[in-house]
């Protein structure tokens, strides 16, 4: 297998427009973030407001990796705490008949090392969804769409649902014949499945120490795989998504393999187009540690008071080491700070990385 690509600085292209895409997102942000606020009367997350999961568990990473693996985070064999926050994508909190993309947010706590700039504390966060490839190709693209999505927040739930059922038998319909669609899974195509089967991807690409990588959490332990691909009936239940896990979660321990992928050639596996799958045939992905849970109430109302109002989840928020690359990650920065200051400026609820 050919070598892992280096980093280097010059691995990023960057725009002269970025500052000016960046106002745009701020713009559409600004848009759901204040109708949000206006309807519920308490400002929630511009993106992936709706929690269905909070979990407290471990990360242990393996130790004995080849000098490629063993960077950054996973330099130092060991056991870190861990914040799970599953969730769906939009910025507004809708009935759960409207099938969307799943994300999971995952703080590490304990991390040591040369901090990302205004990157305060000692955690690490990881950001993913259950797909492969990011719904635009770059920050551009991703301003115009989100422009669109942001002139949807607040308008009737009725019509968003009849929209999702149609999107997920044209989703249905493209699968059977192995096409898949992100930008119709955004717009409620998404199959409604279970999110604790699932696997989770990055999406984008990151530094990972001298080697640049790709990032994703995979189920292993037997109650979670039996759920992969499973449909969550909604039928009568706002939030069936959260019941469903709630109920789930009471008596399984659950077990994720978190794993990265190497890029091997950066004309194959591009940096700057978020759009590009990575064929794992080139670039597998590869064990490096495991995230456990024991049996809990994955809707302690402690903990998602302390997750869902007292944190924020950035791209962002970590070591130097696993510095976000290319255009939307560059474009995340400043976008999540901005969410998250409007967050805290409006609820009066400081938020802040954990000691």
């Amino acid at each position: 297998m050919t070598a892992p690509a280096r980093y280097t600085p010059d691995v990023e292209q960057l725009r002269p427009d970025e500052a000016e895409t960046v106002a745009e997102l701020n713009a559409a942000f600004d848009t759901v973030l204040e109708t949000t606020a206006e309807d519920y009367g308490h400002a929630v997350r511009a993106v992936h407001a709706k929690a269905h999961a909070i979990l407290e568990g471990t990360l242990t990473i393996d130790a004995g990796l080849p000098f490629e693996l063993a960077q950054g985070l996973f330099a130092t064999p060991g056991e870190h705490k861990v914040m799970m926050r599953i969730s769906t994508n939009p910025g507004d909190i809708l009935d759960d008949a409207i099938s969307l993309p799943r994300g999971l947010a995952i703080k590490v706590f304990d991390v040591d090392g040369e901090r990302l700039p205004g990157a305060e504390g000692r955690t690490q966060d990881f950001i993913m969804v259950n797909g492969k490839v990011f719904q635009a190709r770059d920050a551009k693209a991703f301003a115009r769409n989100l422009k669109l999505l942001a002139r949807t927040t607040d308008r009737a739930e009725g019509g968003k649902k009849l929209l999702s059922a149609v999107l997920r038998g044209v989703t249905s319909a493209l699968g059977a014949i192995g096409i898949e669609s992100p930008a119709l899974n955004t717009l409620g195509g998404a199959p409604n499945v279970d999110p604790v089967g699932e696997t989770y991807y990055s999406a984008t690409p990151f530094r990972y120490g001298d080697h640049i990588a790709k990032f994703s959490i995979a189920p292993v332990a037997p109650g979670l795989k039996e759920r992969t691909g499973a449909i969550i009936d909604t039928a009568g239940r706002r939030d069936a998504i959260r019941e469903t896990v709630r109920d789930e979660l009471r008596s399984i321990a659950g077990e994720w393999e978190f794993r990265v992928q190497l890029a091997r050639d950066l004309s194959r596996q591009p940096v700057e187009d978020a759009t590009v799958e990575w064929d794992e045939a080139e670039a597998p992905f590869v064990r490096v540690g495991t995230i456990r849970t024991i049996a809990q109430d994955s809707w302690d109302p402690q903990r998602v008071e302390q997750v869902n109002e007292q944190l924020r989840f950035s791209v962002w928020t970590g070591l130097a080491a696993h510095r976000p690359l290319g255009n939307i990650n560059r474009a995340r920065r400043d976008t999540y700070r901005h969410s998250a200051d409007f967050r805290q400026r409006v609820n009066r609820c400081p938020i802040h990385e954990p000691a």
